[in-house]
């Protein structure tokens, strides 16, 4: 005969009994980790890099960071982003840097500008002049603001090029995304990354790519 059991009582096992043992803030914990990594990701971090086969790069010591092209309605987001990634190149270690100043002395007298054609003859000229074995270029391809309900949160998208001074050839390209979106962020009411640490943090990634 089937026993029956007092009114009130739940099973071992069940979910009323194991609530009471279950470790909420090793719970919590988990779940805010979660939430970082997540947070951290965020959208748009795709990257494709370019790396010319069977050529070796330590033989660039010395570059210069031409003038950026400029694909946003920000007038002077090239100039600055030059500017970070020169300083972030010397930064990392990765090359010695010619001073802007120089570059763009320079760029006037041999009467170069943003529509000349970088062929042979102009690179090779311009790589004596300045004493360099590459040069990096670069464009803009958009900076502003996006926004997911009531957050707002900065997206950068840059393209950056490793030009050598003597071929005119592409020794390394990369192109990336980054965003400043955070689940954590949007979840806790917390501010985002403003423009110029996603700026600079799309900078280290895309460098990094650089084989040295």
């Amino acid at each position: 005969m089937k026993r029956e059991q007092p009114a009130g009582r739940r099973r071992p096992g069940s979910i009323r009994s194991m609530a009471g043992k279950w470790p909420w803030p090793a719970a919590w914990a988990m779940l805010l980790a979660i939430l970082f990594v997540q947070g951290c990701a965020g959208p748009g971090t795709a990257s494709r890099t370019f790396v010319r086969k069977n050529v070796d790069l330590a033989y660039v010591t010395r570059v210069a960071v031409l003038p950026f092209a400029n694909n946003t309605q920000d007038d002077f987001a090239a100039q600055r982003i030059r500017d970070i990634t020169a300083t972030q190149i010397m930064a990392m270690g990765i090359f010695d840097v010619v001073d802007r100043g120089i570059v763009d002395s320079a760029l006037r007298e041999m009467a170069i500008d943003k529509d000349t054609p970088l062929d042979v003859p102009v690179v090779k000229r311009l790589g004596k002049r300045l004493g360099v074995q590459a040069f990096v270029l670069g464009t803009v391809n958009s900076i502003g603001e996006n926004r997911r309900g009531s957050f707002s949160y900065p997206e950068v998208s840059l393209t950056l090029e490793l030009l050598d001074s003597d071929s005119a050839q592409v020794l390394w390209r990369c192109s990336d995304t980054l965003s400043g979106y955070s689940l954590a962020d949007r979840l806790f009411g917390l501010a985002p990354r403003d423009a110029f640490q996603i700026t600079v943090d799309l900078l280290q990634r895309m460098l990094a790519t650089i084989p040295k």
